[in-house]
């Protein structure tokens, strides 16, 4: 009989479970992995002496990469809140209290990363400092500081108080109760039990996605000019709905109001293209609300982001902490507009109105408003409200105490009832969430009540409607079709140099409608009409080499095959409702000889083949996006053995035939093939290169200056993502690929004094590491590592007081960096102390870290800077 059980739960996402060794083990945990294990009866209600709780995991293996397929692939927050409150291990006196931590496995970065993350989940901004630094003044940070209080029982505690932790490596670790569990490769890890085992594959292959675990159907939706399209009515534990959120279509634009779980999926079925939004509002950082946020990032440009400063930098701060990168880089994904709170912002027309509303973490909530010919229409989206009763049970006259004030309470009550066309509520009840009851004497028209995970009662139907997913409110009625201003935008995009007249000669064919899953082109055939995306989502596959992907607004199917009267290399099938500008080819024939565009077009066709061919750009480059990189690109060539000068490089490089070689020193880490990329370092982050390119055989390649694709998030997060992979081919390893902490020459950063001091921190982590893999005992291991901690600070001091003296713009960052780093130093020292081992798979990650992210990111960056200053 097998003593380890294995259930493949969704896509991504696997249950091991041990009964012998009391282990459940949730591996992968994406957005709404709580509700696929309640789904797979993996979590059930139960009783135990009376007490009512749920069944479930109590470890959860992470993923080594935080997003994949633009979802992130590690949001723990909810499985630890399931398995604290829910599963009782935090409750006092609770029969699953047993002294039990939910336990986190992973890589230490992501470990690092998701007890960062959860520990945002629950604060938010942790300190009035924060609230400060946010834009607020010191009176308004202590009044939501002593708020945040009340909600934390009185004290902020760190995720590492409330969680333990494994860092999984490739040699076995023990779990618990004899159970071990070791990482074979990227995303693929072995449980071990009493000479029973199991892997898990945490990879998602080409074309998966992270599932939705409720059906979603398909909604034919117009485009509207001031209407609420209802995309979610549960809560974040509902098993068959979306989380609460709404969609707000003005004058034919498209904005989210937060972005939930799954958010891909329901788009798809509102027959919405991710390049179709214009902007997302938000109200705060809650996964329920939060965790679909990086789907967006696979927009052609970057989504317009609308909430106050203060919510804004709390969740900068989450996403930041989940993927580990640096605050600032939150603005390089999203088009950020702050919005002044508890005043009427004017966007395009659309007014709105941000309001603080009282939450655990930073949080408004949402009126609009607009002048349509009946007079004023208004929408109130008011998300994770507080019910008054908990509110008016806050309130203390102590000022130093936590709690709240009587007129605090009293600006909230008059700013939850302010009446509205439309106002859709947080009824989900309990100590955070609102009560419909409150409501009761509120002058609006039409009440929505949402964020449940149940039915409404009788009572509650009193007071307020539904909104399944799917339904529209039509606050202001539309006369203008704005479907085909839509098409008129995406062909300029096309002919940016054709007169408006002669595309009117496109412009005058019908729009078509396809229903989902129809095949709009086949491959093989010559299309009679191309077809020009201007609302829905489109999927493209090729079965010969494999190739899928997802269209959206703007993409142009069959233009090439109608050109080259010649058959279409690939399918084009509509995966939700899709309207198409149908053109007939011999039209569009016409279009491009009387226009003088044949030549300029076939070139722009052979690279826009490249770039679909690309592992940089694939199929996730919306077509417009593509346009604008195929005409920057120009062609270079080097000769056999020729090195690339990348002095003052601004270019990215693609390879469009032959190989190139990466270099450090004289060690080739790497040969590049067709289609790949490099120089990303300066020409997109401003990074000088530690590698050197050499072209091994003659090569023909693609330049592409970096501010042409910067600002296209997906590719961005793309380079992103090869950069710190790339760093790491720069680490010295051993001869079994571990790496090890010796100086190069490369590692220099012009600085004379700073790399002085580098090259010494580089010899004591190697004595740490040294006495780590030789065991020589706890007291020589902390004394070597207390000198390794002494001699960071002391160089971080240093390097602080030179940047200060030459006025480093970035020298906030950059402390922010220093700060994490001896933190992480610091919790090796601390496990010492407590008598827990530390490996050298431990040291090494953490160390690998300090050079990859510090010495070749950040330091490169500041010594630019000192370079020109001319300090050496």
């Amino acid at each position: 009989m097998h003593k380890l059980r294995k259930i493949q739960v969704s896509t991504g996402i696997f249950w091991i479970e041990v009964p012998e060794a009391d282990l459940r083990v949730l591996c992968g945990c994406p957005a709404d992995s709580v509700k696929h294990l309640s789904k797979r009866g993996l979590i059930v209600t139960q009783e135990q002496n009376g007490v009512t709780s749920q069944t479930g995991p109590n470890a959860i293996l992470i993923s080594d990469v935080a997003v994949q397929s633009g979802s992130f692939s590690n949001l723990g927050e909810f499985p630890v809140l399931q398995m604290l409150y829910f599963q009782g291990m935090i409750i006092p006196n609770h029969p699953n209290n047993t002294g039990q931590k939910p336990l986190i496995m992973g890589l230490a970065e992501q470990v690092d990363a998701q007890m960062n993350y959860i520990h945002r989940g629950n604060y938010g901004l942790i300190s009035e400092a924060e609230m400060i630094d946010a834009g607020i003044s010191a009176v308004e940070a202590r009044e939501l500081m002593r708020m945040k209080l009340k909600f934390a029982f009185g004290g902020i505690r760190h995720a590492r108080e409330l969680l333990d932790y494994r860092v999984v490596g490739p040699e076995p670790v023990e779990v618990q109760g004899g159970v071990t569990v070791r990482r074979l490769e990227v995303n693929r890890f072995r449980f071990d039990y009493q000479g029973d085992s199991a892997e898990v594959d945490l990879n998602l292959g080409l074309g998966d996605e992270y599932e939705s675990p409720y059906p979603l159907g398909f909604h034919r939706i117009r485009r509207g000019y001031f209407d609420v399209l209802h995309s979610g009515d549960g809560d974040g534990w509902d098993v068959n709905r979306p989380s609460m959120a709404s969609i707000l279509m003005f004058q034919g634009r498209i904005y989210l109001i937060d972005a939930g779980p799954n958010i891909a999926a329901s788009l798809r079925a509102l027959g919405i293209g991710i390049n179709e939004i214009e902007g997302i509002f938000h109200t705060h950082s809650h996964d329920d609300h939060f965790a679909g946020i990086t789907s967006l990032i696979r927009a052609g440009h970057r989504i317009k982001y609308f909430s106050t400063p203060l919510v804004r930098a709390a969740v900068t701060k989450k996403i930041t902490a989940l993927l580990a990168i640096e605050e600032t880089s939150f603005a390089d994904f999203f088009d950020v507009r702050d919005l002044e709170p508890d005043t009427w912002n004017t966007i395009d027309g659309l007014e709105v109105r941000p309001i603080l509303s009282p939450h655990p973490v930073e949080s408004i909530i949402f009126l609009f408003r607009a002048l349509g010919e009946e007079g004023e229409r208004s929408y109130g989206h008011f998300a994770d409200l507080v019910s008054l009763q908990t509110l008016d049970g806050m309130v203390t006259e102590d000022a130093d105490a936590p709690g709240v004030s009587r007129d605090f309470y009293e600006r909230v009550r008059a700013d939850y009832l302010t009446p509205a066309t439309l106002k859709k509520l947080d009824a989900g009840g309990g100590l955070i969430h609102g009560n419909p009851t409150d409501f009761c004497e509120d002058k609006t028209a039409k009440i929505v009540l949402a964020h449940l995970a149940r039915p409404l009662t009788t009572a509650e139907k009193e007071i307020g409607s539904g909104a399944p997913f799917g339904t529209v409110d039509v606050l202001i009625e539309p006369y203008q079709e704005y479907d085909r201003r839509h098409a008129f935008q995406y062909l300029r995009s096309y002919f940016p140099t054709v007169p408006a007249d002669q595309i009117q000669v496109l412009m005058n064919t019908c729009i078509v409608e396809f229903n989902p899953e129809t095949i709009i082109q086949h491959e093989g055939e010559i299309p009679e009409h191309l077809h020009l995306v201007v609302a829905g989502a489109v999927e493209m596959v090729r079965s010969r080499g494999n190739v899928h992907g997802e269209l959206s607004g703007g993409a142009f199917l069959g233009a090439a095959a109608a050109l080259r009267n010649k058959p279409g290399d690939r399918t084009y099938r509509a995966a939700s409702f899709v309207k198409a500008l149908q053109i007939p080819a011999k039209l569009f024939v016409r279009f491009i000889e009387n226009t003088g565009l044949l030549d300029e077009w076939e070139r722009q066709h052979e690279k826009r083949t490249f770039i679909q061919n690309s592992c940089l750009f694939g199929t996730n480059v919306a077509l417009p996006a593509q346009n604008r990189i195929a005409t920057a690109m120009e062609s270079e060539r080097l000769e056999a053995g020729e090195v690339l000068n990348l002095e003052n490089n601004k270019a990215l490089r693609l390879i469009k035939a032959g190989h190139v070689q990466r270099l450090i020193g004289d060690e080739v880490l790497e040969t590049l093939e067709p289609g790949d990329f490099f120089a990303e370092e300066e020409a997109v982050f401003g990074l000088p290169s530690v590698f050197s390119f050499l072209a091994q055989t003659d090569t023909d390649l693609y330049r592409l200056p970096g501010e042409v694709v910067a600002d296209i998030p997906i590719v961005r997060w793309e380079l992103l993502e090869a950069l710190e992979r790339r760093r790491r081919l720069a680490l010295s390893t051993d001869q079994h690929g571990l790496p090890v902490f010796e100086w190069r020459p490369e590692y220099s950063i012009q600085v004379q004094k700073m790399d002085f001091q580098h090259k010494k921190l580089f010899d004591l982590a190697g004595g740490v590491l040294n006495i780590l893999t030789q065991g020589r005992g706890r007291d020589v291991l902390i004394t070597a590592l207390d000198s390794l901690i002494v001699s960071t600070r002391e160089h971080f001091s240093a390097e602080v007081a030179l940047l200060d003296s030459y006025a480093y713009p970035e020298i906030k960052a950059h402390r922010r960096h220093h700060a994490r780093l001896l933190e992480q130093i610091s919790v090796l020292r601390e496990m010492m102390t407590e008598g827990k081992s530390i490996s050298d798979a431990d040291f090494r990650i953490y160390f690998e870290d300090w050079l990859i992210n510090h010495i070749l990111a950040e330091d490169r960056k500041y010594a630019t800077y000192l370079n020109a200053e001319g300090c050496f």
